[in-house]
């Protein structure tokens, strides 16, 4: 069994974009594991409309 192992995960929220407005987008989580136990989130990212690979520092998530 491995100590640390790297998981992807992807899931739908609604975010608000100051140009665009609320727009909701597929967001992928990568996040490092240890023992199965979630340790921190190494980096997370959006496809736009276009297939275009964004971060998500640019928008805010809308609640």
């Amino acid at each position: 069994m491995k100590l640390f192992h790297i998981k992807r995960r992807t899931k739908t929220e609604s975010r608000y974009a100051p140009n665009m407005g609320v727009l909701t987008t597929r967001v992928t989580y990568i996040t490092k594991y240890f023992l199965k136990i979630p340790i921190n989130v190494l980096h997370k990212y959006r496809e736009t409309y276009y297939g275009e690979v964004k971060d998500c520092e640019d928008c805010n998530l809308f609640i």
